[in-house]
């Protein structure tokens, strides 16, 4: 793969595009995002708490804030390295840093609410629903069920930024080429993802990426990209483009040393076992000068040493692993590949054992799959009277046109069974926890 391709300032469905140099495209598509309507719904979404009312607890969109800003600074670092190596010409270290940061805001942007516990509770209801009489999930092909039987925010997102927001199934944002190959983490479609990695056991096989909705789109990015492609029973999948590698690594760090001073905030974990996990990234941590500050500032000052050394180490396993990168090679994660690894995998340790399973947590992850399927058991009436109705929404029954206001569903253009399950996945996981209660307390008549 080549940087001259890699950082396309084109864009996605605008061939006339010019790119104005005094606002780049990657600013453009950065700006795009934040002003989004479904960026700005991150603020009520859960990062790893649900339904908090301590303020000072990480929801979506703070989480993806500080992932662009991660991002930015490993893009800098790197493309300060590439700059000197003349892999890019003088100044594209800007282009890099921007693009890795446009794609660090959009990351969890097609998240549902409720989180990773949201995604589960939506393929599940797919999965117990597909085996039933509906006759709308009946007239779903196989090969197309397992998208929403696997139903993933990463996909979703993708579903977002290229067809919903803005020029709506006209390229949606109409982002660069270059911002939309750093978001994708996964390049496959759901028919094919598990025989692919079966076969190859690639990192960006691990789950699907695309629905088969914005396989077209997705394909015009790859080939822009001059992404290496390769097939599984005669369809492509691709191999990622290096810059996932930073958006992931800056994910990965805000979620690990973050998670930890969450867990100060929630009461899950003390200071010093906090400050002990720390030092497993940071060894020679020293205490603030500051002899007055207290445990919340002593964490956040240990939280800052910590993020950049895992900065610094993962721009040392860019560099190691290069080559392995840019052939489309290199199948872990940078985090995984450098010098803190040991210090991540104890901290991911107690976060799976003490606060991914934290009672509180637990208990508001069954309430909010309880809230996703009356949802989707609500509306899910209305797509069926929509097929029996020859996809025409003026004929629909008089309560259902009321539903279809209240919950907010977008119908325009479905005309099909693949399109009436997406504007169903749509609008569920384009809802707000809060707001998905609301709805779910609306439905059942509460």
């Amino acid at each position: 793969m080549k940087w001259e391709r890699l950082l396309s300032h084109k864009r996605l469905s605008a061939p006339d595009y010019q790119q104005n140099q005094d606002r780049p495209a990657f600013i453009q598509d950065a700006d795009r995002i934040t002003f989004s309507s479904a960026f700005r719904r991150l603020a009520n979404k859960t990062q790893v708490h649900p339904l908090y009312e301590n303020d000072h607890i990480h929801h979506r969109l703070i989480h993806s804030v500080e992932t662009a800003s991660v991002g930015r600074s490993l893009g800098i670092k790197i493309g300060h390295w590439l700059e000197n190596q003349k892999e890019i010409t003088e100044g594209e270290r800007h282009t890099i840093a921007g693009i890795v940061q446009a794609a660090c805001l959009a990351h969890d942007i097609g998240n549902p609410p409720f989180g990773h516990a949201g995604e589960n509770a939506i393929g599940a209801w797919f999965a117990q629903k597909m085996a039933e009489s509906s006759p709308l999930l009946k007239a779903i092909s196989p090969e197309d069920r397992e998208e929403f039987k696997s139903f993933d925010g990463n996909a979703q997102g993708f579903r977002l930024l290229t067809q919903l927001e803005m020029y709506r199934y006209e390229g949606g944002m109409r982002l660069s080429y270059g911002v939309l190959g750093a978001f994708v983490k996964y390049p496959v479609t759901a028919d094919i993802q598990k025989q692919a990695f079966t076969d190859h056991p690639y990192c960006g096989l691990k789950k699907s990426g695309i629905f088969k909705s914005e396989l077209a789109l997705f394909k015009e990015v790859a080939e822009a990209l001059e992404l290496k492609s390769e097939k599984t029973n005669d369809r492509c999948w691709w191999r990622r483009d290096p810059l996932v590698f930073l958006v992931e690594a800056a994910d990965d760090i805000c979620y690990n040393i973050l998670d930890l001073e969450d867990a100060y905030a929630s009461g899950d974990l003390g200071k010093d076992e906090i400050i002990h996990l720390f030092k497993t990234i940071a060894p020679d941590l020293l205490p603030p000068k500051q002899p007055d500050y207290n445990n919340t500032e002593e964490i956040a000052h240990a939280r800052a040493v910590c993020i950049g050394r895992a900065i610094d180490a993962c721009v040392e396993a860019f560099k190691a692993h290069y080559d392995a990168l840019m052939s489309g090679q290199f199948s872990t994660s940078l985090i995984e590949e450098s010098s803190i690894k040991e210090g991540f995998k104890k901290i991911r340790n107690i976060a799976e054992d003490r606060l991914f399973t934290s009672r509180r947590k637990t208990e508001l992850e069954v309430y909010g799959r309880n809230v996703i399927h009356r949802i989707l058991n609500g509306i899910l009436p209305i797509l069926d009277d929509l097929m029996q109705k020859n996809w025409d929404s003026e004929k629909l029954e008089a309560y259902h046109r009321q539903l279809c206001r209240t919950v907010g569903i977008d119908i325009r253009g479905v005309g099909t069974p693949y399109k009436a399950l997406h504007a169903l996945t749509d609008c569920v996981s384009g809802m707000t926890d809060r707001y998905a209660v609301k709805i779910a307390k609306n439905l059942s008549g509460n």
